[in-house]
């Protein structure tokens, strides 16, 4: 009986050995994947604060939360059941999905430049925005702008963890979905909120909060620039990097060899980590170029040459 006992417990603790490595394995990938997404991430959060302004502040982090539940039904119950099946039964199709998403963020990044060069940057003045149906346009509006931003985002997840098995695969994506909705708008409320911090600690008596507050309020216009410019470089360089590893999986090797003989004579020539890091920065200098070339080429065709054809 006592041996038995012993047999028993042996076992119970391989399983939970066993489920325990299983969910280190599916953090670990869920944390690969969403590392891949990371440009798209950034994009997402420069875009969303935009939505709120001109709110009644006692309302912005409602109208957040809901944009997040919104994004949450895009990630788990649309775009989730879509690429689990796409993956099961037509897994060629990711890649050029993927460079499909790819193309996008480069043309938005390159849009971005050319309004910024040619001056055409629009500057949206706040609104007003008040009563329960203006409010419902503003999240009907996010939640569509987030769709196309989650299905890149999700797309790319999947990509680095095809070879999972099927439930993996659903469980890390759910996890990556979850996970990155709660960091982009609790990031969105927190951004959208510290103006509010700095002003109630302007009210304050002491004079080291009033200062702080001061510089709050001050700072947030620049942290939000800052902010959209990363986004802008990020799309360029997120997006080359998938258009540069999607030809040389559909088998065209010339220009991923390129880059990837750039990055190892750069490795070579520099002697420990700071080889590493100027290799990496190689490699993202050249993803960024291709992606502003093919992002230049999309804007071309979409804007100017109609624009030509009209007058």
């Amino acid at each position: 009986m006592a041996g038995g006992l012993v047999a028993l417990l042996d076992d119970v603790a391989a399983l939970a050995r066993l489920a325990a490595a299983s969910v280190d394995d599916v953090g670990a990938a869920a944390g690969r994947a969403s590392a891949k997404a990371a440009g798209v991430v950034v994009d997402d959060a420069a875009v969303t604060p935009r939505y709120v302004q001109g709110l009644d502040p006692r309302r912005e982090l409602s109208v957040i939360g809901r944009i997040a539940r919104g994004s949450l039904v895009n990630k788990l119950a649309i775009i989730l059941p879509a690429l689990l099946l796409l993956s099961q039964f037509v897994p060629w199709l990711l890649t050029p999905l993927l460079m499909l998403g790819g193309a996008y963020l480069c043309f938005e990044g390159a849009e971005k430049l050319w309004e910024k060069v040619a001056g055409h940057a629009t500057t949206e003045e706040p609104r007003s925005v008040g009563g329960a149906d203006q409010e419902k346009a503003v999240v009907s509006s996010a939640v569509r702008t987030d769709f196309i931003l989650s299905a890149e985002i999700m797309v790319i997840a999947l990509k680095e963890v095809t070879d999972e098995p099927f439930v993996s695969r659903a469980v890390i994506l759910a996890v990556v979905g979850v996970g990155i909705t709660a960091l982009v708008y609790g990031v969105v409320a927190l951004i959208v909120k510290m103006d509010d911090v700095g002003l109630a600690l302007t009210e304050r008596s002491s004079s080291a909060a009033q200062s702080l507050g001061r510089g709050l309020v001050k700072a947030m216009p620049k942290v939000l620039a800052t902010l959209a410019a990363v986004g802008v470089v990020a799309m360029l360089w997120v997006g080359g990097h998938i258009l540069l590893v999607g030809t040389d999986d559909l088998g065209w090797h010339a220009l991923y060899d390129l880059v990837h003989h750039a990055e190892e004579a750069v490795h070579d020539a520099v002697a420990g980590g700071l080889g590493s890091v100027l290799a990496w920065l190689t490699n993202t200098f050249f993803s960024a170029l291709l992606g502003l070339a093919v992002g230049a080429v999309v804007v071309t065709a979409l804007h100017l040459v109609p624009r030509r054809r009209r007058h």
